[in-house]
């Protein structure tokens, strides 16, 4: 009994030896037969592989690359942009010049300022009898649209760092300063986001026009948004600001 199962253990242990080895040479063979392909390959395409030289190796160079909606795919074409030979975009543009007017109503409405008079017989209040007069009742109604409309952007670090400035700073904006600051508002939230972060430039068309220091409001913000360390905060940091600023 012990002799015969002496050579059933060395029986399956030469099957076991045979069948590895088997399995191995294909595996090899199949490594050598990828490999030798990619080589003619690279041949067939004027291509060669050559070992980089040390002296030569660069680290890559890290930037802050602007946000877009499309992430890494960049800006979005229209095909409206070429209409000559593209039958389906010469019906959007047709499409785009008949929804235009609505488009520009909407827009209108939007970003209309609110008067007295609409917000009294539309809502049933009546009119402040505390002496403030109806200009003074509507700039206070124009300053906390902003700050609302500053802290609902839909983006965390947006609503963190533009809210927060508009709670602390925009009571005290003047009237100018309040046009500058709503033109900045009307902004797409990515385009703001980029400004707020540093990723791209304050618009030539929101700076400061003179070379005295002055600085104009969005340049202002952004500097604030620069020093600020709300970008360096941990969880706790960010549930305290928002509770602070009534960011929740």
């Amino acid at each position: 009994v012990t002799l015969s199962s002496t050579k059933n253990n060395r029986c399956q242990l030469s099957r076991s030896a045979l069948f590895f080895n088997f399995h191995c040479r294909i595996l090899l063979t199949m490594i050598t037969t990828t490999i030798q392909c990619s080589l003619r390959s690279f041949s067939r395409h004027g291509l060669s592989i050559r070992n980089p030289s040390p002296a030569k190796t660069q680290l890559p160079v890290i930037s802050h690359a602007l946000r877009s909606y499309l992430g890494d795919a960049g800006e979005m074409k229209s095909r409206r942009a070429n209409t000559h030979d593209d039958a389906i975009a010469q019906r959007e543009q047709q499409l785009w010049e008949r929804a235009q007017p609505r488009y520009d109503s909407i827009m209108e409405r939007h970003t209309r300022l609110p008067k007295m008079d609409d917000i009294v017989n539309g809502s049933g209040i009546t009119n402040s009898t505390d002496g403030t007069s109806k200009e003074e009742q509507e700039l206070d109604i124009r300053k906390k649209r902003l700050v609302y409309r500053s802290k609902q952007r839909g983006w965390l670090e947006v609503d963190l760092l533009l809210g927060t400035w508009a709670s602390e700073n925009v009571p005290s904006l003047s009237l100018e300063e309040l046009d500058e600051f709503e033109k900045f508002v009307n902004l797409e939230t990515i385009d703001i986001y980029n400004v707020l972060t540093l990723r791209s430039d304050v618009p030539e068309d929101m700076k400061a026009s003179g070379d005295d220091g002055w600085q104009s409001v969005v340049e202002r913000i952004q500097q604030w948004a620069k020093d600020s360390p709300l970008g360096k905060a941990d969880k706790e940091k960010y549930v305290e600001v928002k509770t602070r600023n009534n960011l929740i």
